[in-house]
């Protein structure tokens, strides 16, 4: 299917913002610019850490490709904004978003749809006491993850193999959010899967495998050096990717997700379960991005996928008014 790209009109590329992630989404935002423009787009940078957002009506712009991460990118927050303009914009709704940028509440939606996710402890402001969070390995065994719920992009993130190391990772979870996360480690492969589409028509995008140096999948590893290994296509047996591709379009139609996603998930090695981690609304498009890497082994080029999202934007407003 062809795509007028004249009829998509002027496109900001939302890049930067004010989260943690904002280096890596100036370095998504960058990319994505670039490859709209090569396909003739329209399309120009804007920073809504420097920028009012209104200044998108006033300048003319037909449509957005948010290209943010994190908070005020990932949360609703710019599509709830955007919503207000009228500007259609690439991803998932307000409610998709804040959902799904929130681990807790995503886990809660998973597991009440049947959904596996790995078991869970979440430490409240008032839950944070010494003795509280010394006896969360009791709940979930060790090793377990430490995680604050609303970052992405492995930040403020620790494995914890013993007590004495909980506190340390609760307070550097805490440095980045009220709320902190603890989950069960599930000891095995580690796999993502992007999708594609909206509702009935949400496709899976092949399995990528994951192999990073010691299990150290971290920020600097995922953006900034060549450690890490991916293989896609993932050489998991064709029932096993049939299967994570299954429960990552369920996962991301449980959300009320649309226009593109990508799910992290682990395979338990023991009985090869797989869990699903999170639901990314917002993902990566830089250099070392997994969703690229993906559509590439199912033959939509870089370019090719930043138009198709493009293309698929719009708002929650006209999709329940066409419903």
């Amino acid at each position: 299917m062809s795509i007028d790209v004249k009829a998509l009109g002027k496109v900001a590329v939302l890049m930067g913002g004010t989260s943690a992630e904002r280096q890596i989404s100036l370095m998504s935002g960058t990319g994505v610019l670039a490859a709209l423009q090569s396909q003739g787009v329209d399309a120009h940078a804007f920073d809504p850490a420097e920028r009012e957002l209104v200044e998108l009506k006033h300048e003319g712009f037909a449509r957005c490709f948010i290209a943010l991460h994190g908070r005020h990118g990932e949360d609703g927050s710019v599509q709830g904004a955007l919503e207000l303009l009228g500007i259609p914009y690439t991803g998932s709704g307000v409610m998709a978003s804040a959902i799904a940028m929130d681990k807790v509440m995503t886990k809660r939606v998973w597991i009440a749809e049947g959904l596996p996710t790995p078991r869970y402890v979440w430490l409240a402001p008032e839950q944070r006491s010494r003795e509280r969070i010394r006896t969360v390995p009791d709940d979930l065994g060790l090793p377990l993850i430490v995680k604050p719920p609303r970052e992405g992009s492995s930040i403020g993130i620790s494995k914890v193999v013993g007590y004495s190391q909980m506190q340390g990772a609760v307070e550097l979870a805490a440095k980045y959010d009220a709320d902190v996360l603890c989950e069960e480690f599930i000891e095995g492969d580690e796999v993502t899967c992007p999708v594609l589409g909206q509702g009935t028509s949400a496709r899976a995008l092949p399995v990528i495998r994951i192999m990073a140096p010691a299990s150290a999948y971290d920020y600097q590893n995922k953006y900034f050096t060549d450690d890490v290994k991916y293989q896609c296509p993932s050489g998991l047996p064709a029932a096993e990717e049939e299967e994570i591709q299954r429960i990552v379009v369920q996962a991301y139609r449980t959300l009320g997700c649309r226009g593109w996603g990508r799910a992290d998930l682990m395979i338990r090695r023991s009985d090869r379960k797989a869990f699903l981690l999170e639901m990314n609304t917002s993902p990566g498009m830089t250099t070392h991005s997994l969703v690229p890497m993906s559509a590439k082994a199912a033959g939509l080029s870089y370019e090719a996928l930043c138009v198709q999202i493009l293309a698929d934007a719009g708002l929650d407003a006209t999709r329940a008014s066409a419903a």
